[in-house]
């Protein structure tokens, strides 16, 4: 039997996306992939469909790095109903209890995000992709259902208030992987003395990105009646997303090397971490990282182009 051929434009690069809201992030990266008629594509990082904001989008060969963006810092903008709580702790959700927020100060505000910053422990939300014995919590959920789960450690790096006007309050959050925001949202208004909910959230960055630079669904529309050319001009390089780390040139000889999978010794490289790797001719080739012997070994390389 023949083998069916992929479909689709093989094409490589990074787009930041600016995520509608109302729709799943798959939705959204569909919705993308057809209008580049891309036959490789994925996403960096769920957002709920309630949010908004920065949804890196890997294309081909940038799909090999979409880990590295997933395990990267990320910043959101979000606004807390107080006094509200609800099944799934964001305004999709039922409400389950209310309370008084007459006596929340912004002193008393400031105060309980103090207990937040830095590494604090959050309970997953049964509202959620993660998996109980083979099936997602939130189709549990839906379902009545509640299982036992066990508290995650997560970094909240930047805690900032950016607004207080009751009952709401918005809040600037930079925090590690991992961090779910309406468990965030919902366990600072628990501690102000009241519950809340998320009642908005925008993703305003992850890893070097910011949202400030990504584009709408509609721009997408309107470059795709120009041709591929006009969308492909949107695309980043796949390095872009590394661009903190290091680079690592290596000689036609170390690449060949490094290509067969063997550690190379590169003079003046850094002495441990992970780099990005250049061939001749300024070629970025992938992802390596320095062994304890000072050698740079191949971690993720991309295919020949």
């Amino acid at each position: 039997m023949a083998r069916r051929r992929k479909q689709g434009r093989n094409i490589s690069g990074i787009l930041l996306l600016d995520k509608p809201p109302g729709i799943s992030s798959n939705a959204a990266l569909q919705q993308v992939k057809r209008l580049y008629h891309a036959r490789k594509a994925g996403h960096t990082g769920s957002l709920d469909p309630l949010a908004t904001g920065l949804l890196p989008l890997c294309f081909g060969g940038a799909t090999k790095i979409s880990a590295f963006l997933l395990d990267a810092e990320k910043r959101y903008r979000v606004r807390i109903q107080l006094g509200v709580t609800t099944t799934t702790a964001d305004s999709e959700g039922e409400v389950v209890d209310t309370l008084p927020v007459e006596g929340v100060t912004e002193v008393l505000v400031e105060e309980a995000l103090g207990r937040f910053r830095g590494e604090i422990e959050q309970l997953p939300p049964m509202y959620s992709a993660l998996k109980h014995k083979g099936e997602r919590l939130y189709k549990l959920a839906r379902k009545g259902i509640e299982v036992e789960r066990e508290p995650r450690k997560v970094h909240i790096y930047e805690l900032k208030l950016l607004a207080f006007e009751l009952p709401e309050i918005e809040l600037d959050v930079r925090c590690s992987k991992g961090t779910y925001v309406r468990t965030l949202a919902e366990d600072i208004g628990r501690a102000v003395g009241c519950g809340g909910h998320v009642a908005a959230l925008r993703r305003t960055g992850v890893g070097p990105y910011s949202d400030v630079d990504a584009h709408t669904v509609d721009e997408l529309e309107g470059n795709a009646e120009s041709g591929f050319a006009a969308l492909d001009a949107l695309l980043l390089p796949v390095e872009s997303a590394l661009s903190h780390w290091p680079e690592v040139r290596l000689t036609g000889d170390a690449a060949f090397y490094l290509k067969q999978g063997q550690p190379v010794l590169v003079p003046r490289a850094p002495t441990e971490g992970w780099v990005r790797l250049y061939a001749e001719g300024d070629r970025f080739i992938g992802v390596g990282e320095i062994l304890d012997d000072g050698k740079v070994a191949p971690r993720r390389l991309l295919a020949a182009t």
